[in-house]
This record gives C-alpha cells, sequence and structure tokens, in this order.
C-alpha cells in the first residue's frame, strides 16, 4: 500500500481501532534514505504504538542495514514484505518474487533477526504461480529462524490482484506452524472478516485496500466480531469530519502543494458512492490549491446534506399521507 499507508493514514486506522498498522513499504537501498520519500516513509512522530516498518530488498546485507537503519529511527517491529506483487519490485528479485528462491528468502530471514533486538514479522502470498504453491515451506521455514508472525495473502505472485482470494492455503498454513497466522486478501465486510477467520484459523485478519476510503471499517469489524451485530454506518455529517480531518494532516505532513495532491485519491475513495460524487471527482482533479480543494469539498457536503434532508421529508410526508385511517 505505498503511497496510502502514510503516517497520517496510519493514525486514523488506529484511532478508528486498528490493532496495528504497518508502515509502507522502504527500500533496503541504503543510498536512498537521505531521499525525502523515504525520510517521510521513516517519519513516525506522535505516532501510536507499536511501530511496525516494512522493508523490502532482496539482499541480506542491505536488508540487515535497512533493518538496524529503521530499528534505530524507532521501529518497534521490523516487517519484510515478500508479498509485494508489483513488477517494479519483483523486476529486482524483491517482494513476492523471493518466494521462488527458497535459499535466499532463509538467508534474508535469518539475517534480519540476527541483527535487530526488536520482533520480526514477514507478509507473504501462497506463492509464485498456481503451480508453485509454497507457502507452507516457506512458513516452516521461517518460524524455525525466528520470525514472530506471519502475515499472508491468499493470492500468487502470477495472480497480482485478479480473481478470488483463496483461504484453502492460508488454512493448510495455519495447520503447519505455531507463530501468529494473519489472513488478508478481500476482506471488504465484517461478515467477510468473520468468515475467514472461522475458515483459516488464523489469529487476525489484515485490512488493505478495503480501507481506502472508509478507515471505520476497523471498527465495524471489531463490534461485530464482539457482538454479532452491525453498527450504524457513518452520518454524510461523519464522513465529512473525518475526510477533513485526514486531510489536513495530509496538508500538514506533505506541505501544501505535494499534500493538495495526495488527498485527492483519498478524497475519491471517500466520496464514492455518494449521490453527485462522480462529477465531484472530476473536478476535484483540476483543483490546484488547498483552498479551492477545501471550497469544493464544504460544498459538496453542503448540498449533499440538504438533498438527505429533504429527502427525509418527502419520505415523512409520503408516510403519513398513506397511513390507514385506525378504526375506533
Amino acid at each position: 500500500m505505498a503511497g496510502v499507508t502514510d503516517r497520517p493514514f496510519r493514525q486514523l486506522c488506529k484511532k478508528m481501532g486498528a490493532g496495528l498498522a504497518v508502515s509502507e513499504m522502504v527500500t533496503s537501498n541504503s543510498l536512498l534514505y537521505g531521499s525525502e520519500k523515504t525520510k517521510r516513509r521513516a517519519n513516525h512522530e506522535g505516532e501510536v504504538n507499536p511501530i511496525s516498518v516494512q522493508i523490502a530488498g532482496a539482499d541480506p546485507k542491505m536488508m540487515t542495514e535497512a533493518a538496524k537503519h529503521n530499528v534505530d529511527n524507532g521501529a518497534q517491529i521490523i516487517d519484510i514484505n515478500m508479498g509485494c506483487p508489483a513488477k517494479k519490485i519483483c523486476n529486482v528479485m524483491a517482494g513476492s518474487a523471493l518466494l521462488k528462491d527458497e535459499p535466499l528468502v532463509a538467508q534474508i530471514l535469518k539475517a534480519v533477526v540476527a541483527a535487530v533486538d526488536v520482533p520480526v514479522t514477514l507478509k507473504i502470498r501462497t506463492g509464485w504461480d498456481k503451480q508453485n504453491r509454497n507457502a507452507i515451506q516457506i512458513a516452516k521455514m521461517a518460524e524455525d529462524i525466528g520470525i514472530q508472525a506471519l502475515a499472508m495473502h491468499g493470492r500468487t505472485r502470477a495472480c497480482a490482484y485478479m480473481g478470488e482470494a483463496e483461504y484453502d492455503t492460508i488454512a493448510a498454513v495455519k495447520q503447519a506452524i505455531h507463530i501468529p497466522l494473519i489472513a488478508n486478501g478481500d476482506i471488504t465486510t465484517p461478515e467477510k472478516a468473520k468468515h475467514v477467520l472461522d475458515y483459516t484459523g488464523a489469529d487476525a485478519v489484515m485490512i488493505g485496500r478495503a480501507a481506502q476510503g472508509r478507515p471505520w471499517i476497523f471498527r465495524e469489524i471489531a463490534h461485530y466480531l464482539n457482538t454479532g451485530t452491525h453498527m450504524l454506518a457513518p452520518t454524510v455529517e461523519e464522513i465529512h469530519a473525518v475526510m477533513l480531518e485526514h486531510l489536513h494532516d495530509l496538508y500538514d505532513f506533505y506541505g501544501d502543494l505535494t499534500g493538495m495532491r495526495m488527498a485527492r485519491k483519498h478524497i475519491s475513495w471517500y466520496t464514492k458512492g455518494l449521490a453527485g460524487s462522480a462529477a465531484f471527482r472530476h473536478s476535484m482533479n483540476t483543483l490546484q490549491t488547498i483552498e479551492l480543494q477545501l471550497q469544493a469539498i464544504n460544498d459538496f457536503f453542503s448540498e449533499l446534506k440538504v438533498k438527505n434532508e429533504r429527502l427525509v421529508y418527502i419520505e415523512h410526508d409520503t408516510d403519513v399521507a398513506t397511513l390507514e385511517p385506525i378504526a375506533a
């Protein structure tokens, strides 16, 4: 979720009930430690513990240095990414491409675990492709080496995000290891979270894309798992308030220009499905200042609120008009 799970978004998700929010992927290339992008990705000021930093790379020595660097800068957990299917990551044999090379996986895990005194976790997929699902072997190896928890996406590298996630392999891995297993992939509703937990026996679920524009999904899932009932959906007013708080954090974090541009995708996600949002999102991408952006958002939600109130009033009138007289 590079470009999404920055510090403002992680803080918001934790506020909404996420138990753990992992950082954007940080390169293991030490030459990039000084870049502004890398500095921002390693910025945890004011963040609620625990602070988990995800690193990616294919060279054991560089991964070791990256782990040490991030622990020195506040990381309380190091998460190793062997699940990313992006071509630019896999083309350098990092991310889920590593699943093709089990000896190299072992070298990287051993080097990082030995290098730091904080827990090291691992994110993987079910395998390289559907003919080569080696998640059980990787998981058992990781546990033996000292990995403290395993997150697993229910697709292979070749699947990318196509088709549907499968949970049989996750269930099989759960039976093969004793460390905590976190299930991931296509978990978009409280019911789906419960189904995946029950079906796989996993210890937790990980939410990715489903939290984009819906950070309250964490509290909704927690409430459903605890009570078996649904929370009321957020009101238009709450969506507006949550989005504004998030956007102001983005502006502060990135600065005006970059913050305004970063905000566009979040605005699109927050407003998806709301009446008139298609035209609103289109016009939003033409606005070039924070002031214009915020004004357009406030105007959109003000109009939406009026529409909702008018609809409620009309429905109420209709109900009254159609009531059958009560017999005396």
